[in-house]
Parts: structure tokens; sequence; C-alpha cells
């Protein structure tokens, strides 16, 4: 069902009949041959299989080959400090532009989601704390892990989701700032200020997969999952009802939609993004601590998606890179100290210039001096 018809729907509050579809013009033998022939656009293809191929363009091919041939011909500083940091802050980031993007849900809570999934998998599994955590092979301790980090997003988003706007926010950061003190005073489960260490990812086919170059693919792997996901959510029947929501949840509850249980599957789906991203900031790192979770990571979260533009799900990931060059290089120049000062002046710049994001930026630059503009100018001169 198109996001078309859903919007006339909305506009009229009744869903009215679809007219039926154009006759198909007469084809010959050879088209209609060439036609079925085609795997990608028959009806008996896989559903999964169809939507890649009408979402993928030269554009994604390209910067497919450029993420795979990057990591070797990069230092392996770039690739594991820059690259792969980029890509598990991406993941998380993520979460958080599909709640706000698609659902229009800012939540600060995302960031505590992955915490909670790093530190289920540190109790569950192994660390440098033996009395602590019970030794489950990670095999095991990850799937409980990210299980457990949805229920919580399960439960933040049910009893966050029957406020909007500034309430929404704050519930949320309550909870993040609840957790962040609740892992920093307590000492039994985990570890207090000194956190859990020596958290590493598990040894499969002979790899070490903390070393800079598995690493990288593995978040990439996941990063790409995640991303793929979302686009195929949003356009799923599920995914336009959520815009709709998002839109006018007085007529899509008129329409027979339960505003509230959608509300509450997008914050168990962005949960399920988040605490796979907890876990592979978890191996980054090798620790989680309360640091990990602290209000500034709250807010950093929110800063990457809204520099990338919440409105795209590729968004979170250039916002990521920008976050993550920022604070990587930009010590260079002042001191570490004035970072925050920093990234706060150019997340203000960025919203001020283009309130979508380095995306927008680029949207505006290309309608500006794209060849498109070129043409237009051309004509008006002549």
């Amino acid at each position: 069902m198109s996001a078309a018809y859903w919007r006339r729907a909305m506009n009229t509050g009744v869903l009215a009949p679809r007219p039926p579809p154009p006759a198909a013009p007469a084809r010959s033998a050879v088209t209609a041959t060439a036609t079925t022939s085609d795997p990608y656009t028959e009806s008996t293809a896989p559903r999964w299989l169809r939507f890649l191929w009408r979402t993928l363009a030269p554009r994604h091919v390209f910067g497919g080959l450029l993420v795979l041939i990057f990591p070797f011909v990069a230092t392996p500083f770039l690739t594991f400090q820059v690259a792969a940091q980029s890509l598990v802050l991406g993941l998380i980031a993520l979460s958080l532009s599909f709640l706000a993007g698609y659902g229009g849900i800012v939540s600060l809570a995302q960031m505590t989601v992955a915490g909670i999934a790093g530190y289920a998998m540190a109790v569950l599994g192994t660390s440098s704390s033996a009395e602590i955590s019970l030794g489950w092979s990670l095999w095991v301790a990850v799937p409980f892990a990210i299980g457990i980090a949805v229920v919580c997003a399960t439960l933040i988003g049910w009893l966050s989701v029957r406020t909007e706007g500034i309430y929404t926010i704050m519930i949320t950061l309550a909870i993040g700032v609840a957790f962040y003190y609740l892992v920093l005073q307590n000492y039994s489960v985990f570890n207090g200020f000194q956190g859990l260490r020596e958290l590493k990812p598990p040894t499969a086919f002979g790899i070490g997969w903390r070393e800079p170059v598995p690493f990288y693919f593995m978040a990439l792997l996941w990063a790409l999952a995640g991303y793929f996901l979302v686009r195929y959510i949003v356009r799923s029947p599920f995914g336009i009802a959520l815009q709709g929501i998002r839109d006018n949840p007085r007529r899509m509850a008129a329409l027979g939609f339960h505003v509230v249980a959608h509300r509450v599957a997008a914050y168990a789906l962005a949960g399920l993004i988040a605490a796979v991203g907890g876990i592979l900031l978890a191996w980054y790192n090798a620790l989680m601590t309360p640091g990990s979770v602290g209000t500034g990571w709250l807010i950093n979260i929110l800063v990457i998606a809204v520099l990338g533009g919440v409105k795209h799900p590729i968004g979170a990931f250039l916002g990521a890179l920008a976050f993550v060059l920022l604070q990587t290089f930009a010590i260079d120049v002042i001191d570490r100290e004035r970072f925050n000062l920093v990234i706060g002046g150019v997340f203000l710049a960025i919203v001020l210039f283009s309130p979508d994001g380095l995306l927008g930026l680029w949207a505006m630059l290309r309608a500006r001096f794209g060849p498109n503009q070129t043409i237009s100018n051309q004509r008006r001169l002549q």
C-alpha cells in the first residue's frame, strides 16, 4: 500500500476505494519473455530480494565498494579508531533516527539501551571480575543480552509513549540518568565506577575479531543489516502506519490503528538496533563503565543523529563519522577540554543552516550548483 494512498486517507479521514490500475499496454512476445525471465521482477522472487533490487542505486554500489576497499588501503588507526567506531556509534544513532524521523519520538535513552546490552553481556559472559560474571559462553550470553535490552526498551517505550514532545525527552533522560547512577553505585552486579573490563568478542574461524580489519568488517556487517532493516521497515505497512501516526495520531486512531501499540513496537525495534550497537561498543572499548552510559553520551547520540539528518537512515552514519573525526583530530588544534565547545558550535551551525543535517546541506548545494540549476540558469539567460 503506497504512502500516497495513506496521505489521501489521512487528509480525508476515509479510506476511499482505490481506483483500478490502468490496463497494461500490449507487449510483444520478446518483451514479455525478457521481463518474465528477470528473477528480480517476478512475483515469485523473495520479497527481500525484490526490495534490494528496487532500493539499490549506482551510488549504493559505489559506496559499497568504497567501504569494502577502505580497510585494505587505510592505516590500522583509521580503520579501527575512526571507521569502526563510526559504524558502531552510527548503529546506535540509527535507532534514534528511526524513532525520531519515522515515529516522531525523540528518545534520549537509546545509549541506555545499548549500555544495558553491553552490561548484560559482561555479567552473563566473562570479564575481569570473575566473582561477578557468570561465565556463560558468548554464543549464549550475547543473544540473552540483546533480548534483555529489547525488553527494557519495550518497557521504556510503554512508559513514555503516552507523552509527547518535551515530556518524552524528559522521561527518557530521567531513565538514562537513573541507569547511570545505578551502575555507578552498584558494586555487587556492575562493579561500580570501575566497571567490567576485558570484554572480547568470541573467536570464530580462527580469527581475532578485535583486530582492526576483522572488527571493521564485523561492525560493517551489522551496520548494513541495521540500515537495510530500517529501509525495509519504513516501506512496510507497519512503517507507513507509523509515519501516519507521526503526522496525525488522532486521525490514525480514528482509522482503527492502535497508536500506543505501534509506538511501543517502534521502541522495541529501535531497542534491537541499539542493543546490537551496544554489544559492538563493549567489544570496541573492551570494557563497560558508567562513563559509557553517562549523560554526555546520551546527548552525543542525539547530536550524531541530528548532524547526519534524522530523516535519512544513512544520516546516522554520516553524523557519526563527522563526530568521530572531530573527536579524533580536533585535539590537535585545541585542548581536549574544549571539544564540547567545538562539537556544540558545529551542531549549532548545522541546525541553523540545514535543519536536515549534513544530507540536507548536500541537497541544498546540489539544488544550487548542480547540473539542473546550471541548465535553468542557461535557459534564464536565453
